[in-house]
Protein backbone atom coordinates (compact mmCIF):
# COMPACT_ATOMS: atom_id res chain seq x y z
CA UNK A 1 0.00 0.00 0.00
CA UNK A 2 1.26 3.49 -0.92
CA UNK A 3 0.78 5.92 1.98
CA UNK A 4 1.04 9.72 2.15
CA UNK A 5 1.36 11.59 5.45
CA UNK A 6 0.54 15.30 5.29
CA UNK A 7 2.48 17.56 7.65
CA UNK A 8 6.03 18.16 8.78
CA UNK A 9 6.19 18.31 12.58
CA UNK A 10 7.14 16.00 15.42
CA UNK A 11 3.70 14.40 15.35
CA UNK A 12 4.07 13.55 11.66
CA UNK A 13 7.58 12.17 12.25
CA UNK A 14 6.11 9.77 14.83
CA UNK A 15 3.27 8.83 12.44
CA UNK A 16 5.72 8.16 9.61
CA UNK A 17 7.85 6.10 12.01
CA UNK A 18 4.78 4.02 12.95
CA UNK A 19 3.82 3.50 9.29
CA UNK A 20 7.41 2.50 8.46
CA UNK A 21 7.05 -0.54 10.73
CA UNK A 22 3.80 -1.74 9.08
CA UNK A 23 3.96 -4.92 7.04
CA UNK A 24 1.34 -3.65 4.55
CA UNK A 25 3.05 -0.32 3.66
CA UNK A 26 5.13 -0.66 0.47
CA UNK A 27 5.81 3.03 -0.23
CA UNK A 28 5.85 5.87 2.28
CA UNK A 29 5.60 9.54 1.31
CA UNK A 30 5.28 12.80 3.22
CA UNK A 31 4.44 16.40 2.31
CA UNK A 32 6.31 18.53 3.20
CA UNK A 33 8.15 16.43 5.80
CA UNK A 34 11.34 17.44 7.62
CA UNK A 35 14.98 16.28 7.83
CA UNK A 36 14.09 13.51 10.30
CA UNK A 37 11.14 12.25 8.26
CA UNK A 38 13.29 12.27 5.12
CA UNK A 39 15.19 9.26 6.47
CA UNK A 40 12.00 7.19 6.52
CA UNK A 41 9.88 8.52 3.66
CA UNK A 42 10.11 10.32 0.32
CA UNK A 43 9.41 13.99 1.07
CA UNK A 44 7.65 16.31 -1.37
CA UNK A 45 7.39 20.09 -1.40
CA UNK A 46 3.88 21.48 -1.18
CA UNK A 47 1.19 22.96 1.02
CA UNK A 48 -1.14 20.44 2.71
CA UNK A 49 -3.71 23.25 3.02
CA UNK A 50 -4.02 23.43 -0.78
CA UNK A 51 -6.63 20.75 -1.60
CA UNK A 52 -6.13 20.92 -5.37
CA UNK A 53 -2.34 20.62 -5.16
CA UNK A 54 -2.53 17.71 -2.71
CA UNK A 55 -4.99 15.90 -4.96
CA UNK A 56 -2.69 16.28 -7.97
CA UNK A 57 0.35 15.12 -5.98
CA UNK A 58 -1.38 12.05 -4.55
CA UNK A 59 -2.85 11.01 -7.90
CA UNK A 60 0.54 11.40 -9.60
CA UNK A 61 2.22 9.19 -7.00
CA UNK A 62 -0.58 6.60 -6.99
CA UNK A 63 -1.25 7.14 -3.28
CA UNK A 64 -3.85 4.74 -1.85
CA UNK A 65 -4.15 6.09 1.71
CA UNK A 66 -3.59 9.59 3.09
CA UNK A 67 -3.08 10.39 6.77
CA UNK A 68 -3.76 14.06 7.45
CA UNK A 69 -1.54 15.16 10.35
CA UNK A 70 -2.20 18.81 11.32
CA UNK A 71 -5.57 20.42 11.90
CA UNK A 72 -5.29 23.21 9.30
CA UNK A 73 -5.54 20.99 6.16
CA UNK A 74 -8.73 19.43 7.53
CA UNK A 75 -10.28 22.83 8.10
CA UNK A 76 -9.14 23.83 4.58
CA UNK A 77 -10.99 20.88 3.03
CA UNK A 78 -8.05 18.78 1.87
CA UNK A 79 -9.61 15.53 3.14
CA UNK A 80 -12.85 16.31 1.29
CA UNK A 81 -11.00 16.96 -1.98
CA UNK A 82 -9.06 13.68 -1.75
CA UNK A 83 -12.20 11.66 -1.02
CA UNK A 84 -13.88 13.08 -4.12
CA UNK A 85 -11.04 11.45 -6.09
CA UNK A 86 -11.70 8.12 -4.33
CA UNK A 87 -8.49 8.24 -2.30
CA UNK A 88 -8.82 6.73 1.17
CA UNK A 89 -8.28 9.35 3.89
CA UNK A 90 -7.72 9.19 7.64
CA UNK A 91 -9.03 12.52 8.81
CA UNK A 92 -12.43 14.24 8.94
CA UNK A 93 -13.72 16.64 6.34
CA UNK A 94 -14.48 20.31 6.92
CA UNK A 95 -17.74 19.64 8.76
CA UNK A 96 -16.10 17.32 11.31
CA UNK A 97 -13.04 19.55 11.63
CA UNK A 98 -15.25 22.22 13.22
CA UNK A 99 -14.93 20.29 16.49
CA UNK A 100 -11.41 21.70 16.63
CA UNK A 101 -11.62 24.62 14.24
CA UNK A 102 -14.23 26.42 16.33
CA UNK A 103 -14.18 26.40 20.13
CA UNK A 104 -17.66 27.92 20.14
CA UNK A 105 -19.02 25.14 17.91
CA UNK A 106 -17.43 22.41 20.03
CA UNK A 107 -18.73 23.82 23.34
CA UNK A 108 -22.23 24.18 21.90
CA UNK A 109 -21.94 20.64 20.48
CA UNK A 110 -21.03 19.26 23.92
CA UNK A 111 -23.83 21.15 25.65
CA UNK A 112 -26.33 19.97 23.04
CA UNK A 113 -25.38 16.30 23.34
CA UNK A 114 -24.89 16.03 27.09
CA UNK A 115 -21.11 15.66 27.06
CA UNK A 116 -19.64 16.91 30.36
CA UNK A 117 -17.92 20.28 30.00
CA UNK A 118 -17.69 23.56 31.91
CA UNK A 119 -20.22 26.38 31.64
CA UNK A 120 -19.31 28.94 28.97
CA UNK A 121 -20.24 32.11 27.11
CA UNK A 122 -19.47 33.00 23.49
CA UNK A 123 -18.62 36.67 23.03
CA UNK A 124 -18.11 38.87 19.97
CA UNK A 125 -17.60 42.26 21.65
CA UNK A 126 -15.96 43.68 24.75
CA UNK A 127 -19.26 44.40 26.49
CA UNK A 128 -20.32 40.75 26.36
CA UNK A 129 -16.80 39.70 27.42
CA UNK A 130 -17.03 41.94 30.46
CA UNK A 131 -20.43 40.48 31.42
CA UNK A 132 -19.15 36.93 31.02
CA UNK A 133 -16.05 37.62 33.11
CA UNK A 134 -18.04 39.29 35.89
CA UNK A 135 -20.07 36.08 36.28
CA UNK A 136 -16.84 34.30 37.23
CA UNK A 137 -13.91 34.57 39.60
CA UNK A 138 -10.19 34.17 39.01
CA UNK A 139 -8.53 32.37 37.39
CA UNK A 140 -10.26 33.34 34.15
CA UNK A 141 -10.28 31.05 31.11
CA UNK A 142 -10.32 32.95 27.82
CA UNK A 143 -10.05 31.19 24.45
CA UNK A 144 -10.00 32.30 20.83
CA UNK A 145 -12.71 30.56 18.85
CA UNK A 146 -10.54 29.65 15.85
CA UNK A 147 -7.22 27.98 15.23
CA UNK A 148 -4.30 29.88 16.72
CA UNK A 149 -1.42 27.39 16.54
CA UNK A 150 -1.79 26.50 20.21
CA UNK A 151 -1.57 30.17 21.28
CA UNK A 152 -5.27 30.93 21.63
CA UNK A 153 -5.97 29.74 25.19
CA UNK A 154 -5.29 31.95 28.23
CA UNK A 155 -5.48 31.33 31.97
CA UNK A 156 -5.47 34.72 33.68
CA UNK A 157 -5.18 35.71 37.32
CA UNK A 158 -7.00 39.05 37.28
CA UNK A 159 -10.06 40.60 35.68
CA UNK A 160 -7.89 43.34 34.21
CA UNK A 161 -5.61 40.82 32.50
CA UNK A 162 -8.63 38.99 31.09
CA UNK A 163 -10.11 42.20 29.65
CA UNK A 164 -6.72 43.07 28.17
CA UNK A 165 -6.52 39.70 26.39
CA UNK A 166 -10.07 40.11 25.06
CA UNK A 167 -9.14 43.59 23.78
CA UNK A 168 -6.02 42.21 22.17
CA UNK A 169 -8.10 39.69 20.23
CA UNK A 170 -11.22 41.70 19.41
CA UNK A 171 -9.82 45.18 18.79
CA UNK A 172 -6.14 44.70 18.06
CA UNK A 173 -6.86 41.55 16.00
CA UNK A 174 -3.66 40.01 17.36
CA UNK A 175 -4.89 36.51 16.46
CA UNK A 176 -6.63 37.53 13.22
CA UNK A 177 -9.91 35.81 12.38
CA UNK A 178 -9.29 33.21 15.09
CA UNK A 179 -10.05 35.80 17.77
CA UNK A 180 -13.19 37.37 16.28
CA UNK A 181 -15.27 35.23 18.65
CA UNK A 182 -14.10 34.55 22.20
CA UNK A 183 -15.13 31.68 24.46
CA UNK A 184 -15.06 32.47 28.19
CA UNK A 185 -15.61 29.45 30.40
CA UNK A 186 -15.51 28.34 34.02
CA UNK A 187 -12.15 27.30 35.38
CA UNK A 188 -12.04 23.60 36.19
CA UNK A 189 -9.58 22.35 38.78
CA UNK A 190 -8.17 18.85 38.62
CA UNK A 191 -5.76 16.61 36.77
CA UNK A 192 -5.57 17.06 33.02
CA UNK A 193 -5.11 14.13 30.69
CA UNK A 194 -5.36 13.38 27.00
CA UNK A 195 -7.47 10.66 25.43
CA UNK A 196 -6.63 9.82 21.82
CA UNK A 197 -9.12 7.63 20.03
CA UNK A 198 -9.45 6.37 16.47
CA UNK A 199 -12.83 6.01 14.80
CA UNK A 200 -14.28 4.99 11.46
CA UNK A 201 -17.47 6.85 12.30
CA UNK A 202 -19.12 3.91 14.04
CA UNK A 203 -16.58 2.01 16.12
CA UNK A 204 -14.11 3.78 18.40
CA UNK A 205 -10.84 2.47 19.83
CA UNK A 206 -8.70 4.22 22.44
CA UNK A 207 -4.94 4.53 22.04
CA UNK A 208 -2.69 4.29 25.13
CA UNK A 209 -3.38 7.11 27.62
CA UNK A 210 -1.01 10.06 27.87
CA UNK A 211 -0.39 13.23 29.82
CA UNK A 212 0.98 16.44 28.35
CA UNK A 213 2.92 19.21 30.13
CA UNK A 214 1.77 22.56 28.74
CA UNK A 215 3.68 25.14 30.76
CA UNK A 216 7.08 26.32 29.58
CA UNK A 217 8.91 25.99 32.91
CA UNK A 218 9.46 23.39 35.61
CA UNK A 219 6.77 23.10 38.23
CA UNK A 220 4.06 23.92 35.67
CA UNK A 221 5.11 27.57 35.69
CA UNK A 222 5.54 30.02 32.84
CA UNK A 223 3.52 30.58 29.71
CA UNK A 224 1.30 28.01 28.02
CA UNK A 225 2.94 26.26 25.08
CA UNK A 226 2.07 23.71 22.45
CA UNK A 227 3.46 21.12 24.87
CA UNK A 228 6.85 20.63 26.52
CA UNK A 229 6.71 16.90 27.06
CA UNK A 230 4.46 13.92 27.67
CA UNK A 231 4.40 10.31 28.81
CA UNK A 232 2.31 7.22 28.11
CA UNK A 233 0.52 5.35 29.52
CA UNK A 234 -0.69 7.26 32.59
CA UNK A 235 -0.20 5.06 35.69
CA UNK A 236 -3.50 5.92 37.37
CA UNK A 237 -5.62 5.37 34.25
CA UNK A 238 -7.13 1.87 34.28
CA UNK A 239 -9.72 0.00 32.20
CA UNK A 240 -12.57 1.14 34.46
CA UNK A 241 -11.60 4.77 33.98
CA UNK A 242 -11.36 4.38 30.20
CA UNK A 243 -14.82 2.77 30.16
CA UNK A 244 -16.13 5.91 31.87
CA UNK A 245 -14.43 8.07 29.24
CA UNK A 246 -15.92 5.91 26.49
CA UNK A 247 -19.43 5.95 27.97
CA UNK A 248 -19.51 9.63 28.96
CA UNK A 249 -17.40 11.26 26.23
CA UNK A 250 -16.49 9.17 23.18
CA UNK A 251 -19.75 7.32 22.52
CA UNK A 252 -21.92 10.46 23.02
CA UNK A 253 -19.53 12.33 20.70
CA UNK A 254 -19.98 9.78 17.92
CA UNK A 255 -23.75 9.68 18.48
CA UNK A 256 -23.86 13.48 18.42
CA UNK A 257 -21.93 13.63 15.15
CA UNK A 258 -24.32 11.12 13.58
CA UNK A 259 -27.34 13.02 14.94
CA UNK A 260 -26.00 16.25 13.43
CA UNK A 261 -25.34 14.55 10.08
CA UNK A 262 -21.56 14.99 10.30
CA UNK A 263 -19.51 12.11 8.82
CA UNK A 264 -16.35 11.48 10.82
CA UNK A 265 -13.43 9.17 10.12
CA UNK A 266 -10.27 10.06 11.97
CA UNK A 267 -8.92 10.95 15.39
CA UNK A 268 -10.91 12.22 18.33
CA UNK A 269 -8.61 13.95 20.78
CA UNK A 270 -10.35 14.76 24.03
CA UNK A 271 -8.55 17.00 26.49
CA UNK A 272 -10.17 15.95 29.78
CA UNK A 273 -9.94 17.39 33.26
CA UNK A 274 -10.46 14.81 35.98
CA UNK A 275 -11.93 16.90 38.77
CA UNK A 276 -11.12 16.44 42.44
CA UNK A 277 -14.37 14.53 42.95
CA UNK A 278 -13.48 12.14 40.12
CA UNK A 279 -15.97 13.51 37.61
CA UNK A 280 -14.95 14.37 34.05
CA UNK A 281 -15.01 17.66 32.20
CA UNK A 282 -13.99 17.92 28.53
CA UNK A 283 -11.77 20.94 28.01
CA UNK A 284 -11.63 20.74 24.23
CA UNK A 285 -11.64 18.50 21.19
CA UNK A 286 -8.97 18.16 18.60
CA UNK A 287 -9.49 16.18 15.41
CA UNK A 288 -5.89 15.04 15.08
CA UNK A 289 -3.29 13.32 17.14
CA UNK A 290 -1.77 15.52 19.83
CA UNK A 291 1.77 16.87 19.79
CA UNK A 292 3.84 15.84 21.77
CA UNK A 293 1.43 13.08 22.89
CA UNK A 294 1.76 11.21 19.58
CA UNK A 295 5.52 10.93 20.05
CA UNK A 296 4.97 8.84 23.21
CA UNK A 297 1.70 7.07 22.36
CA UNK A 298 2.63 5.52 19.01
CA UNK A 299 5.95 4.01 20.15
CA UNK A 300 4.08 2.00 22.81
CA UNK A 301 1.20 0.98 20.52
CA UNK A 302 1.67 -2.72 19.84
CA UNK A 303 -0.57 -3.04 16.77
CA UNK A 304 0.23 -2.69 13.07
CA UNK A 305 -0.43 1.02 12.53
CA UNK A 306 -0.90 0.65 8.79
CA UNK A 307 -3.56 -2.03 9.22
CA UNK A 308 -5.37 0.03 11.86
CA UNK A 309 -5.50 3.21 9.79
CA UNK A 310 -6.58 1.32 6.67
CA UNK A 311 -9.39 -0.30 8.68
CA UNK A 312 -10.53 3.15 9.86
CA UNK A 313 -10.54 4.54 6.33
CA UNK A 314 -12.45 1.48 5.04
CA UNK A 315 -15.03 1.59 7.84
CA UNK A 316 -14.17 -1.74 9.44
CA UNK A 317 -12.28 -0.79 12.58
CA UNK A 318 -14.32 -3.40 14.46
CA UNK A 319 -12.33 -6.11 12.66
CA UNK A 320 -9.04 -5.09 14.30
CA UNK A 321 -7.83 -6.84 17.44
CA UNK A 322 -6.82 -4.09 19.86
CA UNK A 323 -3.58 -4.60 21.82
CA UNK A 324 -2.72 -3.19 25.22
CA UNK A 325 0.44 -1.13 25.78
CA UNK A 326 3.32 -3.21 27.14
CA UNK A 327 5.95 -0.47 27.47
CA UNK A 328 6.16 3.08 28.81
CA UNK A 329 7.39 6.07 26.83
CA UNK A 330 8.40 9.53 28.07
CA UNK A 331 9.21 12.41 25.75
CA UNK A 332 10.89 15.75 26.43
CA UNK A 333 10.59 18.66 24.02
CA UNK A 334 13.78 20.56 23.26
CA UNK A 335 12.76 24.11 22.46
CA UNK A 336 14.45 27.24 21.17
CA UNK A 337 15.43 29.74 23.85
CA UNK A 338 12.60 32.22 24.38
CA UNK A 339 9.82 29.89 23.22
CA UNK A 340 6.80 30.35 23.27
CA UNK A 341 7.63 34.03 22.84
CA UNK A 342 10.27 35.40 20.49
CA UNK A 343 13.10 33.02 19.60
CA UNK A 344 15.94 32.78 17.08
CA UNK A 345 16.30 30.11 14.40
CA UNK A 346 19.18 28.81 12.30
CA UNK A 347 21.10 27.43 15.30
CA UNK A 348 23.24 24.39 14.44
CA UNK A 349 22.06 21.13 16.04
CA UNK A 350 24.52 18.41 16.95
CA UNK A 351 24.13 14.98 18.46
CA UNK A 352 20.91 13.73 16.83
CA UNK A 353 22.64 11.01 14.81
CA UNK A 354 23.94 9.09 17.80
CA UNK A 355 22.22 5.71 18.21
CA UNK A 356 21.03 4.83 21.70
CA UNK A 357 18.99 1.78 22.73
CA UNK A 358 15.29 2.50 23.34
CA UNK A 359 15.58 6.18 22.51
CA UNK A 360 14.08 8.07 19.56
CA UNK A 361 14.42 11.67 18.44
CA UNK A 362 11.49 13.11 16.53
CA UNK A 363 12.11 16.26 14.49
CA UNK A 364 9.70 19.20 14.61
CA UNK A 365 11.33 22.61 14.05
CA UNK A 366 14.39 21.53 12.08
CA UNK A 367 15.79 22.30 8.63
CA UNK A 368 19.01 21.93 6.66
CA UNK A 369 21.01 25.09 5.84
CA UNK A 370 22.97 25.74 2.64
CA UNK A 371 25.87 23.73 4.12
CA UNK A 372 23.50 20.79 4.66
CA UNK A 373 23.85 21.24 8.41
CA UNK A 374 20.88 20.48 10.67
CA UNK A 375 19.61 23.73 12.20
CA UNK A 376 16.67 24.97 14.25
CA UNK A 377 13.67 26.34 12.34
CA UNK A 378 10.93 26.61 14.96
CA UNK A 379 10.02 26.99 18.62
CA UNK A 380 9.71 23.32 19.45
CA UNK A 381 12.72 21.75 17.77
CA UNK A 382 12.96 18.08 18.80
CA UNK A 383 11.17 15.58 21.01
CA UNK A 384 13.49 13.11 22.72
CA UNK A 385 11.68 9.91 23.70
CA UNK A 386 12.78 7.14 26.03
CA UNK A 387 11.06 3.73 26.02
CA UNK A 388 11.32 1.23 28.88
CA UNK A 389 9.32 -1.06 31.15
CA UNK A 390 8.62 1.61 33.76
CA UNK A 391 8.05 5.35 33.83
CA UNK A 392 11.21 5.97 35.84
CA UNK A 393 13.32 3.94 33.41
CA UNK A 394 11.79 5.69 30.39
CA UNK A 395 12.49 9.05 32.02
CA UNK A 396 16.11 8.06 32.66
CA UNK A 397 16.57 6.99 29.03
CA UNK A 398 15.09 10.23 27.66
CA UNK A 399 17.14 12.58 29.84
CA UNK A 400 20.29 10.56 29.25
CA UNK A 401 19.78 10.95 25.48
CA UNK A 402 19.23 14.70 25.88
CA UNK A 403 22.73 15.06 27.29
CA UNK A 404 24.15 14.19 23.86
CA UNK A 405 22.13 16.84 21.94
CA UNK A 406 23.15 20.48 21.71
CA UNK A 407 22.10 23.72 20.08
CA UNK A 408 22.50 27.33 21.20
CA UNK A 409 19.99 28.42 23.88
CA UNK A 410 18.37 24.97 23.99
CA UNK A 411 15.59 24.92 26.58
CA UNK A 412 13.66 22.03 28.10
CA UNK A 413 11.81 21.07 31.25
CA UNK A 414 13.56 18.86 33.78
CA UNK A 415 10.43 17.52 35.48
CA UNK A 416 8.45 15.65 32.81
CA UNK A 417 6.58 12.80 34.52
CA UNK A 418 7.64 13.85 38.03
CA UNK A 419 4.11 14.18 39.43
CA UNK A 420 3.18 10.62 38.51
CA UNK A 421 6.49 9.32 39.83
CA UNK A 422 5.70 11.00 43.14
CA UNK A 423 2.19 9.54 43.15
CA UNK A 424 0.51 12.91 42.57
CA UNK A 425 -2.51 12.86 40.30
Amino acid sequence: MKVMVLGGGGREHAVVHAFSKSKIVTELHCCPGNPGIKKLAACHAGDPCNPAAMTVLCKRLGIELVFVGPEAPRVAGTADALRIEYILVMGPGMSGARLEGSKAFSKEFMARHGIPTSAFDCCTDLESCEKALKKRTAPYVVKADGLAAGKGAFLLDTFEEAISVCTMMLEDMALGKAGKTIVIEDFVKGQEMTVLALTDGSAVRILPSSQDHKRALDGDKGANTGGMGAYSPVPWVDDAFMKRVTDQVLTPTLMGLKSDGIPFCGVIYAGIMVKDDGSLSVLEYNVRLGDPETQVVLPVFEGDFGEVILACANGNLDSIEWPAAQKTALGVVLASGGYPDRYDTGKKIIGTEKEMPSAFIYHAGTACNDKNELVTSGGRVLTVVGIADTLQEARDVAYSRIETVQFEKMHYRNDIGDKSLKGVK
